[in-house]
């Protein structure tokens, strides 16, 4: 019996040795949060990146557009001024202009960016003051609509940007106003467009940028 156990002894023996001798498997990479943050940020950095670059794409295409548009500026149409008074809360205020650039508004503003329906003209006024320009339309062709969403996108500064308003009964025709200027185009005219855009935005008497 003896004899019996010494051999089981001197074979596990053996297998420990063997065992400690043969290579061990190389660790497994941990992927950690440290590298996952580091994966985030470089897909942001990334998409930011893109986002600058198709801006300035956008941006250099509308210069470009204004430029060949400036002739036309001279069609706008200086309104008269009605003031720059604001009304109390819960006060309207009926204009004597379908597209109203001036006069008594409400203390609150229409924000830039594009929309389906029809804000107030109390707030589209104070928008002007600020120095938005307000472009209204109804249904103009789907392209022209597009770029009236992207240059709304580009330009959304709250005293330089963009308000696109819906304004039914217009068909195809493009309203374009600043305070206290109209532009009337019976169809989309991307240059004309533009071009009014860049004379006019920023330019509103409350605190001018441009």
């Amino acid at each position: 019996m003896a004899k019996s156990k010494t051999k089981r002894k001197t074979k596990a023996g053996k297998q420990a040795v063997a065992e400690e001798q043969a290579p061990s498997a190389p660790p497994r990479p941990r992927f950690g949060a440290r590298q996952a943050l580091y994966s985030v940020a470089l897909g942001l950095a990334l998409l930011g990146g893109w986002s600058i670059w198709q801006a300035q794409q956008c941006e250099a295409s509308f210069m470009e557009q204004a430029s060949l548009g400036e002739a036309r500026l001279a069609e706008v149409q200086t309104m008269q001024d009605y003031g720059r008074g604001h009304l109390a809360p819960g006060q309207n205020q009926r204009y004597r202009d379908r597209f109203p650039t001036s006069g008594p508004h409400a203390p609150t503003w229409t924000e830039p960016g594009f929309y389906d329906v029809q804000p107030g003209d109390i707030h589209l006024v104070h928008a002007l003051e600020h120095g938005n320009v307000v472009i209204y339309y109804d249904e103009p062709p789907a392209d022209a609509l597009s770029t009236l969403k992207l240059w709304g996108d580009l330009y959304s500064g709250m005293w330089s940007g963009l308000v696109v308003a819906r304004r039914r009964g217009l068909g195809e025709e493009v309203v374009m106003t600043a305070w206290r200027r109209v532009l009337r185009l019976k169809s989309f005219d991307e240059p004309t467009a533009a071009a009014f855009i860049d004379r006019y935005r920023g330019r509103g008497p409350e605190n001018p940028v441009r």
